[in-house]
């Protein structure tokens, strides 16, 4: 019995630190929206690791959570941080002042994320200053409220009663009062409970305001519902009749924006006002151009369809899709720059800091649709997916070409400039490989149908073929794809035996390219191999 009331004194110091921390962070999220709106702790930590984190690590994330990597990255920092709280609550009650030193340490760590990231301003390392200072102190008035004499009782034998004594009630003793303790001033386990119950609940009532106010604070949301984008210059032409097979499952011809993949380093969607919005490009050009968002819109813009994936995308993965855009070609305004000749890179760049390099001549194709994305599906560009402006190129995957909330284009040379993922050890030119997807299976003995996509952007699909159970490859049935740069749907009909049976699709492109069966990991430059499932026809 001694044994196990000396190991539970540790849980009140513990219960202290993580309420300390939850009141610290409360205070830093309500000061943050305030002075920095990016800058609370959670937020830079969070995207700090991002930055830190090795190849391996993102991938795996991105495999085991898929675009709920950044919430499962939040949720495991909260762990962390909850576990690192109750360990410095338990040391500063044993070995003061380590436990204070610990919450300076996480300061430290805080004010360095914040003031590293692109575009921090000195005012971004208030919030994780006010972290540890307000926890600091809360830790240091809850552990004066643990009832230590009270502790010390229950670790001692009872003494003999004296003549006339009685015990005290049962239901008092459950209760953790102490009669002696109250009338010698000495804080009860119900008042220490209190205290610490008290602590976490205004922290996270801060925490909550805090939040309230920023998005009061950023009327982004208000300002993006509000807008009525232009009606395009160059519309996109009708979707043809064939182009959409009526096989319930298959991927739609254009993903819905809330269907839509995001996969980006941004841990908090930037909120940028169109009226802030400029765009700049310099570097290796004869002139420098810059570009307000007014401008942009006078321009004349053009629809386009292209389906755009990410390169961590695994085979048969859904980190793929198609958007109907409308923007400005990105060779339009380069032209106006008139880039130099030895230049062969575009180094774009978002408004957090993220970069992507792609190549020069592929924006200046004229018969690729690289452009300055405005809309998508018919609205303003999601937040969550760039707005106010973002790029989209056919044909290259989006570490190299996609970039979101984008305010700047520098022409350079792939020699002399590197981005994010390239200094990351991914390959700089990021063409999307060809490949298809089963998408669903269904029916039973004797009639089975088979249905997904196949992509080649800026080339095309000729035709898919299915391998049933290690067999001859057979033609699937095509769709009409709505153009080089879409995917395009396909379908196949087979008539199997009861029992399991595996499926295997490739692709083949416009220019004669078969869909290898090689299996690649995703890195440096996209995954590769033949999509298979396992169905059971009953």
């Amino acid at each position: 019995m001694l044994a196990m009331a000396a190991r539970r004194t540790w849980v009140p110091p513990a219960i202290a630190g993580i309420a300390a921390v939850a009141l610290g962070l409360g205070a830093a999220e309500l000061v943050a929206a305030l002075i920095a709106p990016a800058a609370g702790p959670l937020l830079v930590i969070g995207a700090a690791a991002i930055d830190l984190a090795p190849s391996w690590a993102k991938d795996a994330a991105i495999a085991l959570f898929g675009t709920a990597d950044k919430a499962a990255l939040l949720v495991g920092i909260g762990v962390v941080l909850l576990l690192a709280a109750g360990a410095a609550g338990v040391l500063e009650a044993r070995r003061p002042p380590i436990g204070r030193l610990i919450f300076a340490a996480g300061a430290i760590l805080g004010v360095a994320a914040a003031l590293t990231r692109a575009g921090a301003s000195p005012f971004d390392a208030v919030p994780s200053a006010v972290a540890a200072i307000v926890a600091a102190i809360a830790l240091g008035v809850l552990l004066r409220r643990i009832p230590r004499a009270a502790s010390a009782r229950r670790l001692a034998p009872a003494p003999p009663l004296a003549p006339g004594a009685r015990l005290e009630p049962a239901a008092q003793r459950a209760s953790g009062a102490d009669p002696a303790a109250a009338r010698s001033g000495e804080p009860s386990r119900r008042t220490f409970l209190t205290w610490a119950g008290g602590s976490a609940l205004i922290g996270a009532l801060a925490g909550a305001g805090g939040l309230l106010l920023e998005s009061g604070a950023r009327a982004v949301t208000a300002v993006r519902e509000a807008i009525r984008l232009p009606a395009p210059a160059a519309p996109a032409p009708p979707v043809p009749a064939g182009a959409e097979l009526d096989v319930e499952g298959i991927s739609p011809l254009i993903t819905p924006n809330r269907s839509f993949y995001r996969i980006d380093t941004a841990l908090q969607v930037p909120r940028v006002d169109p009226a802030d919005w400029s765009l700049r490009i310099h570097g290796m050009v004869d002139r420098e151009v810059r570009l307000t968002w007014d401008e942009l819109l006078a321009l004349p813009l053009e629809e386009s369809r292209t389906t755009l994936m990410c390169v961590s995308n695994p085979v048969g993965g859904s980190l793929i899709g198609t958007a109907l855009w409308l923007g400005y070609p990105i060779r339009e305004l380069l032209d106006r720059a008139g880039p130099q000749p030895d230049a062969d890179m575009v180094l774009s760049r978002s408004i957090d800091g993220f970069t992507a390099g792609s190549p020069l001549e592929v924006l200046l194709e004229s018969d690729r649709n690289a452009i300055l994305a405005v809309g998508m599906n018919g609205q303003p560009l999601p937040e969550e997916h760039g707005f106010p402006v973002r790029m989209v190129v056919p044909g290259l995957y989006g570490y190299v070409s996609a970039t979101k909330w984008v305010v700047e284009l520098e022409v350079t040379r792939f020699d002399t400039a590197s981005a994010y993922w390239t200094d990351r050890g991914w390959s700089a030119r990021g063409p999307v490989k060809l490949g298809s997807r089963i998408d669903v299976v269904q029916g039973g003995v004797g009639a089975m149908t088979a249905a997904g996509v196949a992509w080649h952007q800026h080339t095309g699909i000729s035709g898919v073929e299915v391998q049933v159970d290690g067999g001859p490859w057979r033609e699937a049935e095509l769709a009409e794809a709505l153009s080089i740069d879409t995917w395009v749907q396909w379908r196949y009909d087979f008539a199997p035996p009861a029992g399991e049976h595996e499926l295997a699709v490739r692709a083949i492109g416009l220019d004669g390219e078969v869909q290898t069966a090689e299996v690649a990991d995703v890195v440096p430059d996209g995954a590769t191999g033949h999509h298979t499932v396992r169905v059971t026809a009953a």
